[in-house]
């Protein structure tokens, strides 16, 4: 039986070494009390969850450029944009995309312009580092797509150094290689607005006249080589879009007015009121600026909403302020009741109750999607990530929150759970996959075309959002054979993705850790044995990668190496810890040393109000582009596998 003061015993002794304890671990049953009383008091009144949700620097520096852009400046919120970004600096000088990653020149030179922008001088030692990085890679003629045309608005290069993207696109027929439909939803709806402001050659207002000519190595006006050839494919994108650029005279003003028009009504359609277009930050300051662009006044009803929604992404403290990439209720609300649950179903029952009463009145059920254009006939069901994006309800979402709800064993839901899974049903790719938005996204030959240097461009199917549509409907599969064909097809995509190792890769979390406590989260709900390859070869590869410490921690750049940075984790993470944990729980490891040795390191780690405090960026927007801190993942993942680990030990 369990020893509920949790020391560590000479069973798992050659785990935990090198990192010896040196104070007295809770118990079991007081840290689950300190973490579920914790994770309570920070329910909203409405019965949601929502934490901060933080990126990279690249967003605070952008709304920083936004104010310079519209000559609308908030003197002192810019100063507390600055102090975050000058805090957030390597000691070599550059700004990483997550928390010990490279130097990342596109993310580097937007912070650079900005903190110019706020008053620091380009002879403070801080930018003297940061402009010697930008140079040495190149100078800002070599960041991305994305920072070249923020440079162009500000007239620091010529518009020949961004990709062509004339609104015209809005046009084109559905059969032709490049259109809206083909490409995901975050893609739609940055892309836009942004014809707009490419075709007409958008220019900043910028006030102070602020320049960064001194972080190119090359003229802009001089530059030859904006767009690199990458591949062959790449090679005939780029005479395209040379093409393009020489016929732009030939188009009659007539199809240029109706191309705008349909971009407007599009966006417009789309603009989400106070939680903005596709509720992410480039879409909402991109349809915001070209609205503005276009003419529209500072006081018109849409563009007052569209700056609304934007600044209700600004975390602002006493000190600094920055600002998130978007809102994550659902997804919060989702797996904070699923560690509440898991810790105490029945005491717990009236904060899940409202939990689940806001979760209902957010389901999306006769509202119009980009969804639809695939399943026309098809009713939804799904939930979006955000508060409002009726638009664009999250795959990954509406099966965290139907099995949620299929799992609190409420008969009140069971209306919510299958009118959420027959949605999800509907959703599948051909490959037997799920995307986290959109179906058979998988024009992979789009990610060649000059626009898309970023490489995130679709949303294909991917394993771990795969394996959460398994784990709901195998949930409610029993007594709804209707599942069990889409259910299959499932399991045999999960298949066919399963690593050499053992593992999955994780597209929405970091990285093959995630990715395998997705699956045999997933899998533990289906009727697969428990000695199938599927299990087996996972849990040798958790155990494989388990620390010294008894814990568990995988680092972003296991999304740049081939080899996953096996053995070279450098940090174990309470969540990363709990999610190995909870995998190797699903795969019948509950009483296994390695087992014993996380549950021991997650007690060690938490503090004294009962949370943990993982510093590290360790999940991606887009990996190599756009990574994530979820100020959640430390509040309700440890709690659900120290509370999954105590029931195990009372099946005993």
């Amino acid at each position: 039986m369990f020893n509920e003061t949790a020391q560590y015993t000479d069973s798992h002794a050659s785990l935990s070494s090198s990192t010896p304890i040196t104070k007295k671990l809770s118990t079991l049953d007081e840290a689950i009390d300190k973490a579920q009383e914790k994770l309570l008091s920070l329910q909203d009144k409405d019965g949601f969850w929502v934490f901060e949700l933080e990126a990279d620097c690249t967003i605070p520096a952008e709304y920083i450029m936004m104010m310079h852009y519209i000559d609308d400046i908030d003197e002192e919120l810019q100063a507390k944009l600055a102090v975050y970004l000058r805090s957030r600096q390597s000691d070599e000088g550059y700004y990483p995309l997550f928390t010990g990653g490279e130097g990342d020149i596109s993310c580097s030179a937007k912070v650079y312009y900005a903190l110019k922008m706020a008053g620091d001088s380009i002879d403070a030692p801080h930018m003297v580092k940061l402009r010697n990085y930008v140079l040495s890679q190149g100078g800002a003629a070599k960041a991305n797509v994305f920072t070249r045309i923020a440079l162009a608005t500000f007239e620091q290069l010529p518009w020949r150094g961004v990709p062509y993207i004339p609104v015209e696109i809005m046009l084109f027929p559905k059969w032709f290689p490049f259109h809206l439909d083909k490409v995901s939803y975050w893609s739609r709806t940055v892309m836009v607005p942004l014809f707009i402001l490419c075709t007409l050659k958008a220019t900043a207002k910028n006030p102070h006249n602020i320049n960064v000519q001194e972080l190119f190595v090359v003229d802009p006006n001089k530059e030859k080589h904006y767009f690199p050839e990458r591949t062959l494919l790449n090679k005939f994108f780029l005479g395209l879009d040379k093409l393009g650029r020489l016929t732009r005279p030939l188009i009659p003003k007539k199809i240029h007015q109706m191309a705008i028009d349909k971009a407007v009504t599009w966006f417009t359609e789309r603009l989400n009121g106070e939680d903005g277009l596709g509720g992410i930050f480039p879409a909402m300051v991109n349809a915001y600026e070209a609205m503005l662009l276009l003419g529209y006044p500072k006081d018109h009803e849409q563009v007052v909403t569209a700056r609304k929604a934007i600044d209700k992404l600004l975390v602002i403290n006493e000190n600094d302020a920055y600002c998130q990439p978007c809102l994550s209720p659902v997804w919060d609300t989702g797996l904070a009741v699923l560690a509440l649950q898991e810790a105490d179903k029945t005491g717990n029952k009236e904060n899940l109750t409202r939990a689940y009463d806001w979760l209902k009145s957010k389901q999306l059920l006769d509202e119009p999607g980009d969804w639809r254009i695939d399943r026309p006939n098809s009713k939804g069901g799904g939930w979006a990530f955000q508060f409002e994006n009726p638009h664009y309800p999250d795959v990954d979402d509406t099966a965290v929150v139907a099995f949620a709800m299929a799992d609190s064993d409420y008969a009140e839901l069971d209306l919510s759970i299958h009118t959420a899974t027959r949605w999800i049903v509907e959703m599948q790719s051909k490959n037997g996959g799920y995307g986290a938005f959109d179906i058979d996204n998988t024009k992979y030959y789009l990610n060649e075309i000059p626009f898309a240097d970023h490489g995130a461009l679709l949303d294909p199917p991917t394993a771990d959002v795969s394996a959460r549509c398994a784990m709901l409907m195998a949930k409610v599969a029993q007594d709804h054979n209707e599942y069990l064909p889409a259910l299959k097809r499932t399991i045999e995509y999960i298949r066919s993705e399963q690593e050499d190792d053992g593992s999955w890769f994780g597209r929405w979390g970091t990285n093959y850790i995630y990715g395998t406590w997705s699956v045999l989260l997933g899998l533990e709900q289906t009727d697969i044995p428990k000695d199938d390859p599927l299990y087996t070869k996972a849990v040798c590869y958790l155990k494989s990668v388990q620390r010294e410490d008894g814990g568990w921690g995988e680092d972003n750049l296991s999304y740049y190496e081939s080899e996953k940075y096996s053995g070279k984790y450098h940090f174990s993470t309470s969540f990363q810890t709990a999610w190995a944990v909870l995998g190797l729980m699903a795969a019948g490891e509950a009483s296994s040393p390695e087992v014993k040795a996380g549950i021991d390191f997650i007690l060690n780690k938490q503090l004294d109000n009962g949370v943990w405090d993982d510093k590290c960026f360790t999940a991606p927007g887009f990996p190599k582009v756009f990574f994530l801190k979820y100020h959640g993942y430390d509040k309700f993942f440890p709690l659900w596998a120290l509370a999954r680990y105590r029931n195990e030990q009372a099946k005993k």
